[in-house]
């Protein structure tokens, strides 16, 4: 399930796996974990290169740090381990046990203690400074390392978090504080939501996760997971030969004001390519008769009357390009009183922010039991929330969370490490994608791909999950084709999608039915 824990819920299952282990067991098994990955990493290097520098702080993140220095220079392997030490700098503070122990067997191994970086570059350094427990901004001798080290652009891996990042929401600990920049991090007992969304994508680098011999769900059931294509996999379904486009659905585009009408037709065709059988825009006002590159979409004015009588087998993707005009509000006012399936964007979410109204509205559909998506940007999200675009950034996922909760919709809170939350469900947090998404239009491809997938029969919270993981998978198939990061384009998008959403239904038929064969009994 690739499931992500809290810190309070990392903290009690450390708390319960120690009371059955004999004292130190946990650090030793990390810094031995540390070790294998140390070696792993420089393994290619050349041999006056097969170097480490351990920086470790007085806590246990540095005890993790001081045990790997210890296993690296009691191996035959021939590794140069240099360590700078982190002492404590409080009169009060007492390392733990188990990060005394860790010290004195560093010093007692063949490891160098060394004042500060090296002028000649390690092989790799390892970051055991500070780990989850940080609770204020880095300064004095910790910051000045971290600084110094980040502007070399070493090969760096962070043990449990980069040291200066909040492993909870993927912050920077404090105002105008610092983080490590790692290369890869190697977390232990459970992933963190930090390390994948907003700046831990960027401080984290490849995570990879060491559960130090414990099951970390047996204690504590997350809340929160990473998006992949496990959680959807039910939906990602061969067609039958004897379908028809009415079998796929129909995704209705609204929006289109005066020098808007690219955003509908951008959503229209990811739509178009994501399976939709049939799609229309409808456009508030007059302009594209069609689109010439795919005159298979549809268009229409759009009525107010006609989305008011929407039934709950229709989906509605509600504006992109809608504008803030009187006859937008009262689109997005009927479309809302409405039975059909809304995702909801761009537009259409500033105009719910503006309106006590429609805010009401779109509260109400719930209750109604119909589905909505919202899928704010975070300035977006702060307009709904009635909050400034940092508050939104300093917590991504309790502001998804929040706003789940207020409109009783799932939302898509868009950005690095989208989140995807939705009352009562696990939040979802996705990880792949690439900055070439950070471009103007690549919104509505993403609105339109939700749209298609409901139109298909996903249910709200599953379509969202797709359509980000689906998105995010689209813009890395780009990139690795050549096509970006910089100067990927929105309309690039549909075509990576379909190719990327028919690998995945081929995938998981191969998975089912492997599956079912293991079942036959001869």
């Amino acid at each position: 399930m690739n499931s992500l824990y809290t810190v309070a819920q990392l903290r009690a299952i450390e708390h319960a796996a120690s009371a059955t282990l004999p004292a130190g067991t946990l650090m030793q098994r990390a810094g031995l974990a540390a070790a294998h990955v140390a070696l792993s990493l420089i393994a290619g290097l050349p041999k006056d290169r097969r170097s480490v520098l351990l920086l470790a702080g007085p806590g246990n993140n540095g005890g993790d740090a001081l045990e790997a220095a210890a296993n690296l220079a009691h191996t035959n392997a021939g590794v140069d381990v240099a360590i700078v030490y982190l002492a404590p700098t409080a009169p009060a503070y007492r390392p733990s046990p188990e990060s005394s122990a860790a010290l004195a067997r560093a010093r007692a191994s063949a490891a160098r203690f060394i004042d500060g970086l090296p002028e000649r570059e390690p092989g790799l350094v390892v970051d055991g400074l500070f780990g989850i427990g940080l609770a204020r901004p880095l300064d004095g001798a910790a910051r000045a390392l971290v600084e110094a080290l980040n502007e070399r652009h070493w090969q760096v891996l962070a043990l449990d978090v980069p040291s200066g990042l909040d492993a909870d929401t993927g912050t920077v600990v404090g105002p105008a504080g610092v983080a490590v920049n790692a290369s890869r991090t190697l977390t232990f007992i459970g992933d963190k939501p930090g390390l994948h969304t907003l700046t831990g994508r960027d401080h984290a680098g490849q995570v990879q996760l060491e559960p130090l011999g414990i099951d970390a769900e047996a204690h504590v059931a997350a809340t929160i997971c990473l998006n992949n294509p496990a959680l959807f996999a039910a939906y990602l379904q061969p067609r039958r030969h004897d379908s028809h486009k009415g079998t796929f659905g129909d995704v209705m585009i609204v929006g289109g004001a005066h020098g808007m009408a690219g955003a509908p037709v951008l959503a229209a065709r990811c739509a178009l390519y994501a399976g939709a059988g049939r799609v229309i825009v409808a456009a508030v006002e007059p302009g594209c008769a069609f689109d010439s590159v795919h005159p298979e979409i549809m268009f229409r004015l759009a009525e107010a009357q006609n989305l008011a009588r929407t039934s709950n087998e229709e989906t509605l993707v509600i504006g992109p390009g809608l504008g803030d005009s009187a006859q937008a509000m009262g689109l997005l006012a009927d479309a809302l009183s409405g039975d059909a399936t809304i995702v909801l964007d761009a537009d259409g979410l500033n105009l719910v922010a503006a309106s006590v109204d429609l805010a009401a509205r779109l509260s109400a559909r719930a209750a109604r039991g119909h589905a909505t998506v919202l899928t704010p940007h975070p300035l977006e999200a702060a307009r709904l929330l009635g909050v400034g675009t940092a508050d939104i950034q300093q917590d991504r996922l309790a502001s998804a969370q929040r706003l789940a909760a207020r409109f009783q919709a799932v939302v898509v809170l868009k950005g690095s490490g989208t989140i995807i939350a939705a009352p009562g469900e696990r939040t979802v947090v996705n990880a792949n994608g690439n900055p070439g998404l950070a471009t103007g239009g690549s919104g509505d491809t993403l609105a339109g791909l939700c749209g298609a997938l409901l139109a298909q029969g996903w249910p709200a919270r599953l379509a969202a999950c797709g359509a980000v993981w689906l998105h995010g998978a689209a813009a890395d198939r780009l990139v690795a084709q050549g096509s970006g990061p910089i100067g990927l384009t929105a309309g690039e998008i549909p075509p990576a999608v379909r190719a990327v959403l028919n690998e995945q239904v081929k995938l998981a038929s191969q998975v089912q039915r492997k599956a079912g064969y293991a079942g036959v009994v001869n």
